[in-house]
């Protein structure tokens, strides 16, 4: 019996140290987990930080080409105002050297180089004196010397024009390189924060999953802590029981030799008696009933989630697994729930989905934590622009906002 009882004790120890054993394996994997989600999350937060300051300098370069174009319109509409002068002025030299055209004419048919002797010779034999002769011979010259000094000007004019509509063209040309140059720039740049705002999404993105498979791993370390308690609970009953069952067999024993001694004094003196021999009757000895080892209640896993990423519906699935893949909008969910057979009703509970119906898209997030029917805390994803999960709204009153609300229970 001793030995049976024996036997038992270690074999519950064993049992129950085995369970026990293996609930803080998983406990410690489960940390090992949760100690690479957050090295994960730290990891996709320095990016993002990093991808931040790449956004903030080229937001720098934007302001500054901001800057320059807005100089090169300044440059350009003083460039317009210096041609529409020029353009006037280039009329005027036209319009003068036309003039002084026909004046040469005029002067040349009157005076030409060939019949400049003849006249000089008229002049003389005309003249009436001397005095008149000298007179008539520098106003000669100083017609011919008139001649040359306009076409002096008009040579010099001629040229300032030339170089007038060089300088103007010129202007103009490096005033379409600035433009050109400038609309590269642009494009770039474009291009640049077309591509920072993927990477952003994509490490958003990143950085949500890894911290909905750190709050998986959390539940599921809560559930094999929680399981490991029970294990403990019913090791300790069990022993408490043996020791009970030890007690009571030592003292069942006792009786039995006490009953032992007795009967053999009998039996002795009955025997000198003459008499018959007298028997005991063994009593059974009380087994203990072993307590059964409580079996881990198996935590969900997370299916494939069909939702857009960033949005509240996707964060949901993230929180809730549980949560159906096809249940379309958030102000759709509690239908859809119901429909699938999941309890719905008005009082919040935590680790229930908060369904908003406004009559368009709506909105869910997942209770975390709860004060009354007028004040919770949820977490979330797409409030107030916010595409990553997070508690953005602290305590608040879920029936004052985002129309009505409906719980769907796990």
């Amino acid at each position: 019996m001793k030995k049976r009882l024996i036997s038992a004790v270690l074999l519950s120890t064993v049992i129950l140290s085995t369970v026990s054993a293996t609930f803080t394996v998983s406990a410690d994997d489960t940390d090992a987990k949760i100690a690479a989600q957050d090295a994960k999350i730290a990891s996709t937060k320095s990016a993002e930080s990093s991808a931040q300051a790449e956004v903030s300098t080229i937001q720098s370069q934007v302001d500054s080409l901001k800057s320059k174009q807005d100089k090169l319109k300044n440059d350009t509409a003083d460039l317009l105002k210096e041609s529409q002068k020029l353009q006037v002025k280039i009329l005027s030299l036209t319009k003068e050297i036309a003039e002084r055209d026909e004046s040469l004419k005029a002067q040349a048919r009157s005076a030409q180089t060939d019949g400049a002797a003849t006249s000089y010779v008229d002049a003389v034999v005309s003249s009436k004196s001397l005095s008149d002769v000298v007179t008539r011979i520098s106003a000669m010259r100083t017609i011919v010397k008139a001649n040359d000094d306009m076409l002096k000007q008009q040579e010099a004019a001629k040229k300032e024009l030339d170089e007038s509509v060089k300088s103007n063209q010129a202007k103009v040309d490096e005033g379409y390189k600035l433009i050109d140059e400038m609309d590269a720039q642009a494009k770039t740049l474009d291009t640049r924060q077309a591509e920072l705002k993927v990477a952003q999404l994509n490490l958003s993105a990143e950085r949500a999953s890894a911290e909905g498979e750190k709050q998986s791993l959390l539940d599921q370390k809560a559930a094999a802590q929680q399981q490991a308690a029970q294990a403990a609970a019913a090791e300790k009953a069990y022993n408490d029981q043996v020791k009970a069952a030890a007690t009571t067999n030592a003292d069942t024993t006792a009786a039995i030799n006490t009953n032992t001694n007795t009967n053999t004094n009998t039996n002795t003196n009955t025997n000198t008696d003459g008499g018959g021999s007298a028997t005991p009757t063994p009593q059974p000895t009380p087994q203990p009933t072993p307590t059964p080892t409580p079996q881990p209640t198996p935590t969900p896993q997370p299916s494939n989630n069909t939702y857009p990423v960033g949005q509240c519906t996707w964060s949901a699935k993230v929180l809730a697994p549980w949560a159906g893949n096809n249940w379309g909008n958030g102000g759709q969910w509690a239908a859809s729930a119901a429909a699938a057979g999941f309890s719905t009703g008005s009082q919040p509970r935590v680790g229930a989905i908060a369904s908003w119906n406004d009559g368009g898209y709506g909105h869910v997030a997942v209770v975390t934590a709860v004060q009354s029917a007028t004040s919770i805390q949820v977490s979330e994803c797409n409030y107030a622009g916010n595409q990553s999960i997070g508690n953005y709204r602290g305590w608040f009153n879920p029936t004052n906002c985002q129309g009505s609300v409906t719980y769907i229970y796990p």
